[in-house]
């Protein structure tokens, strides 16, 4: 962590004294679905005082931002538990302030590992209206009970006041507690959302490790070379690798001084959010790869991580693909090379597929489309809509 947070340290106050809605979102991704929903709530609400754990974005939608949750996130049991004292002391932060300063709810925006535990402890010490106090607890963006761990949809349950989740077929898996579960749509087919990404055959190709330094660190060399390799018999195909913050571009700039290809001038290095229009793309499986998805880019999924969390993941998560676009399509819109599988050859395989075949392609564009009318399904009203009915009035 570049950040230590000591037990006896407080979050800083809120503007004013007061807080009207904290906002909690890890990850890069959880930031800009979370900084859409409160510029959405503001435009409506402006006198609102929102505070949140969570990134540059969120600060930028108008909330107090108390600390950069997205330079601490982690993913996989064992990166996990390296890092576990630190969020022990950020959870006992965080609960601190809530008890605190009393904000009318707390808005939980995916990152279940942290949220989950944060609810579960505001829930114990009788705070949150489900357990007699006067804090209601919201979530934005269900935990992915459907691919494992089903069971926490239960203990959501107990401890949530209301869900607002991101694709259909969620409702559903909630359909046996008495937890209510809107379907507020997918923010990536919303009418005023502009996609960074888009397909051009003639476009350079699209290297995407993720926005962990530890997904980074596993990924981005086995993308790199596929890349290499492609290149090696395309050699006007340039590739863009997009960044999410400073400190992973300076990652990625050291990782690709240090790798063993005569092609590292070929590759440019680009902040994400700036458009990019491109022929293929190489995936982690994370949120970028549905915006790939949607724009229908040809590509494939690349996944790698500690061999531990691997064989535990292999063992719980019982679904037949990681990437989501695949879970929802039901079928490998981009094939899949984890761990082992994701070798240069293979993965310089099918970069050369997607820029050589014109059958991938079109298939690649039929398969956009159906994944855009899978997500495009009536809703009563947006996640800000949502979040504001459920924003519980001012005390007197």
């Amino acid at each position: 962590m570049s950040e230590h947070l000591q037990l006896s340290d407080l979050l800083p106050a809120p503007a004013g004294g007061r807080a009207d809605l904290l906002v909690i979102a890890g990850e890069h991704s959880g930031d800009e679905h979370a900084a859409r929903l409160v510029k959405g709530l503001l435009a409506r609400r402006p006198e609102l005082k929102v505070c949140a754990l969570g990134g540059p974005l969120l600060a930028a939608a108008g909330a107090q931002l108390l600390h950069d949750l997205t330079a601490s996130s982690v993913v996989g049991l064992v990166e996990v538990l390296k890092n576990a004292p630190f969020f022990r002391r950020l959870i006992v932060a965080t609960l601190r302030w809530i008890e605190r300063y009393q904000p009318r709810a707390v808005c939980f925006v995916d990152y279940p590992g942290f949220n989950l535990r944060i609810a579960r402890a505001l829930h114990a010490r009788g705070l949150t209206t489900k357990s007699g106090g006067g804090i209601r607890a919201l979530y934005y963006i269900s935990p992915q009970i459907w691919a494992w761990k089903a069971g926490r949809r239960f203990e959501m349950a107990k401890h949530l006041d209301a869900l607002a989740v991101i694709f259909p077929f969620e409702v559903k898996s909630y359909a046996d507690t008495s937890l209510p579960v809107e379907f507020v749509g997918h923010p990536f087919v919303a009418d005023d959302y502009e996609s960074p990404v888009s397909y051009d055959g003639a476009g350079p190709v699209l290297l995407l490790p993720g926005s962990r330094r530890q997904s980074v660190a596993r990924i981005f060399p086995a993308v790199l070379a596929g890349y290499a390799e492609f290149a090696g018999r395309h050699p006007d195909r340039a590739a863009v690798v997009l960044y999410p913050s400073e400190e992973i571009r300076i990652q990625l700039d050291h990782l690709l001084q240090r790798a063993p290809t005569g092609y590292a001038a070929q590759v440019r290095l680009q902040q994400t959010g700036a458009a990019v229009a491109a022929a293929a793309v190489l995936t982690s499986s994370g949120t970028m790869s549905m915006q790939c998805a949607l724009a229908g880019i040809p590509g494939a999924i690349t996944y790698r991580t500690n061999p531990v969390t691997y064989v535990l993941g292999r063992w719980l998560v019982k679904v037949p693909y990681i990437g989501i676009a695949n879970l929802l399509l039901g079928e490998a819109m981009y094939p899949e090379f984890i761990q082992g599988a994701a070798t240069s050859a293979r993965l310089a395989g099918e970069l050369a597929a997607c820029a050589d075949d014109p059958q991938r392609r079109h298939r690649s564009a039929a398969q956009a489309q159906r994944l855009g009318a899978i997500l495009h399904q009536p809703v009563s009203g947006t996640a800000a809509d949502w979040l504001e009915r459920w924003l519980p009035p001012q005390s007197k």
